[in-house]
């Protein structure tokens, strides 16, 4: 199991990543000041809340975090659409790929969270 964490914690941190790399290249365009800052956030908050997930202080407290992170990462979704590439086909594949991210990890946290007996 703990082999799946650092999977999950590495990934997690790694979509982080892209999406400050992929925010950096984008035209500077007054609406994508307003969504970039609010994808940086979401695509952080994924990551920060699976860490603090793994040090819940209880099992209600775990699957709180990881619904956060269920929610953070379809928002990280919606603003990766809203933003504007100026039709640069490399910025339009990585936002792409990272969309892809953004889903998968929606729905590994989807599963997990389904787990969740607490109520």
């Amino acid at each position: 199991m703990s082999g799946r964490t650092n999977d999950l914690t590495d990934r997690t941190f790694a979509f982080a990543q892209r999406v400050r790399r992929f925010v950096n290249r984008l035209p500077r365009q007054p609406s994508n000041y307003e969504d970039s800052k609010q994808l940086v956030r979401s695509s952080g908050s994924v990551a920060a809340n699976y860490i603090e997930s793994q040090e819940g202080l209880s099992r209600k407290d775990f699957f709180y975090r990881i619904k956060v992170c269920r929610k953070e990462a379809r928002e990280s979704a919606l603003w990766l659409r809203l933003l504007e590439t100026g039709g640069d086909a490399t910025l339009d594949s990585e936002r792409h790929a990272l969309a892809q991210e953004a889903g998968e990890l929606k729905r590994i946290f989807s599963s997990i969270a389904g787990k969740d007996d607490t109520g």
